[in-house]
């Protein structure tokens, strides 16, 4: 799956690839299949810690100036939307960029594990992220965004999210993005269509499988 995701990255065409990891068998399979791995503490809280902690090795002299966080469980993400969360930091307001995706059905409007965000694109193609909640925000009638945590950061922001303690609300909800605007960070949404699922059980694990072999197929 981590090689699904490298070649992911690779294809978006925007920059340098490194797979920040805490365990040795996952660099082993990113460099058998000739990508870059850095081992970090297993211990780290966060994929944020992690790519911090990747950086202060691959870059220590802090030429590069924004880092995209994206997770590890997500195979059959689109390469464009690496690009379009990146693009949300050409606005110089914004100090971290993130995904949302239309939510298209009650179940997931309700369900804990699809992370919410409230903002209003109103024709926009990013725009603010007011609040993050595992609930159902905001109220009313009106479209209702699926957050897609992957995150690009520009490096003073990074280092500004990891130097700061967990907050209440971050705690509270379980999403370390609260953090970040509790600090006073701004974050930036860029709209993509879909919303890729992310594989954290064995059914997910059987989808992905057979998802990835439908693309194979079609090519």
């Amino acid at each position: 799956m981590i090689v699904h995701v490298l070649r992911r990255a690779e294809a978006a065409g925007i920059g340098r690839v490194v797979v920040a990891c805490g365990e040795a068998a996952i660099a082993d399979a990113v460099h058998a299949a000739g990508g870059r791995a850095v081992l970090t503490d297993p211990a780290l809280p966060s994929g944020s810690d992690r790519i911090h902690e990747a950086l202060g090795q691959i870059d220590p002299e802090a030429r590069h100036e924004i880092v995209i966080n994206l997770q590890g469980d997500l195979p059959t993400l689109d390469p464009a939307s690496l690009g379009a969360v990146l693009a949300v930091l050409g606005d110089p307001r914004y100090d971290i960029g993130t995904l949302a995706a239309p939510i298209t059905s009650d179940a997931e409007a309700a369900a804990e594990s699809v992370v919410k965000v409230a903002c209003d694109f109103g024709g926009a193609a990013i725009t603010p992220a007011l609040y993050f909640s595992r609930s159902r925000i905001p109220s009313g009638n009106g479209p209702l965004w699926h957050h897609v945590g992957i995150y690009a950061y520009r490096r003073a922001a990074l280092d500004s999210f990891v130097a700061a303690a967990p907050t209440r609300l971050e705690r509270r909800e379980s999403l370390e993005q609260l953090r970040a605007l509790e600090i006073g960070l701004r974050i930036g949404c860029a709209r993509i269509d879909h919303a890729p699922f992310g594989v954290d059980t064995p059914q997910d694990l059987d989808r992905a499988h057979l998802e990835l072999s439908r693309q194979e197929l079609s090519r």
